[in-house]
């Protein structure tokens, strides 16, 4: 079989305000073009589809056309898992319908767990693949709170839930190859943060497992599964440099950070012991960052223009001259070009009132842990007191986010 990995396509995702629907469906019409070309036998879609837990219409009707163009395709399976940011219920609304063009929707980790051990037939009707198809697991999915947890507790309670769920669904997945009498391939799906895992400043990756507490190991995932499909990191990589072991990556920068990182989604061929191969995914809207002085940053701009290209600029001056009309000047430099401006960051303004009043951040520049840190200070929180409401906050945020609706 052929196999394409990618995730995080995070589909209604704005940068600073800017609908993104067309590069998004640019990307999927590229995706397609791919499958086609590289006669993909199983689509895998390791979460995060879309970006909140209540997409646009728009969203959802490039979601449900790309399924239905590919499942119309060379392509005979569609495994699909939910990720943090995707609703569980959305995605499993359909799932009945969807299952009869051999569209395979696990947005939620099922109550019984084998509906989560996928077997993909050939068109013969021959079993050639097993999926252990695991999306993003929450916290009440595999652990029970009790009374008077530590911090520490409530940390080895969730990795050994997440270890436990991979391996009853590993220990299933090996009988049914007993039963088949077969060696059918098996690979699992995850979305979650493994241990050395590469992030960017920015690109939206919110960390999992109430707050940055869990990261998991290499030896959370069965040995013996043959691939390992992960989301969740928008960087491709790979985990612990096991090359059977991936994060596919975003196909789409995510933020100003990601504007030079290369995008790729992942062709594995499981007839050639699972050889991994990246396909480079092509730029649908060039992103820039420009950081320096006002001289460097409107010659930047220059230069920029000269491209005669759609071209979404990020400025971030950072000079020593308080300029008050910096705004002015740089919407001044990109007037008649295909230049549009998202963000101005004034370093020197934001110093300058920092001096003469307080630690002053727009909300723009904070996370919501970082907002909740502040508050902490302002009210003089002991440092002994702030693991466990650190914990606590990260819980109530992780609920919201995860919120379904």
């Amino acid at each position: 079989m052929i196999l394409l990995h990618t995730s995080d396509w995070h589909l209604g995702h704005k940068l600073y305000g800017r609908q993104r629907h067309q590069e998004q469906s640019e990307f999927l019409d590229w995706l397609l073009g791919c499958i086609e070309e590289q006669e993909v036998d199983a689509l895998i879609v390791a979460g995060d589809i879309f970006d909140s837990q209540s997409p646009s219409n728009q969203s959802l009707e490039m979601y449900y056309r790309f399924l239905s163009r590919t499942a119309n395709s060379c392509c005979r399976h569609i495994i699909i898992i939910g990720g943090n940011h995707d609703s569980p219920t959305l995605l499993n609304a359909p799932r009945e319908l969807l299952h009869f063009l051999n569209i395979h929707v696990i947005g939620r980790a099922p109550e019984n767990i084998e509906e989560a051990l996928l077997v993909l037939n050939d068109a013969e009707g021959s079993p050639e693949l097993i999926v252990l198809a695991v999306p993003y697991l929450r916290d009440k999915d595999i652990r029970l709170s009790e009374a008077g947890e530590s911090i520490e507790d409530k940390q080895d309670k969730m990795l050994h839930g997440i270890r436990e769920y991979y391996l009853r669904l590993f220990e299933l997945a090996k009988n049914k190859q007993q039963e088949l009498d077969k060696k059918v391939p098996l690979i699992a799906t995850g979305h979650l943060f493994c241990q050395g895992g590469k992030t960017r400043q920015g690109d939206g990756v919110r960390e999992l497992y109430v707050g940055t507490l869990v990261q998991v190991g290499l030896d959370t995932f069965p040995h013996d599964i043959d691939y390992l499909a992960l989301g969740h990191l928008h960087l491709p990589q790979q985990v612990a440099k096991q090359t059977n072991r991936r994060y596919s990556g975003a196909p789409l920068a995510m933020s100003f950070t990601e504007a030079d990182e290369e995008k790729a989604v992942l062709l594995i061929d499981t007839e050639r012991q699972f050889d991994v191969r990246e396909l480079a995914v092509p730029s649908f809207q060039a992103i820039a960052s420009i950081s320096g002085t006002l001289e460097s940053i409107l010659e930047e701009i220059q230069t920029l223009s000269q491209r005669e290209e759609d071209i979404l600029l990020e400025i971030n001056y950072q000079g020593q001259s308080l300029i008050d009309d910096l705004q002015e000047q740089i919407h001044a430099a990109v007037t008649n070009t295909k230049l549009h401006v998202l963000r101005i960051s004034n370093k020197r303004i934001y110093d300058h009132i920092r001096q003469q009043h307080s630690e002053i951040k727009t909300l723009e520049e904070l996370t919501p842990y970082q907002v909740f840190q502040q508050c902490l200070d302002l009210n003089g929180i002991p440092d002994e007191q702030r693991p466990e409401m650190e914990l606590g906050f990260a819980a109530a945020l992780d609920a919201l986010q995860n919120e379904e609706t």
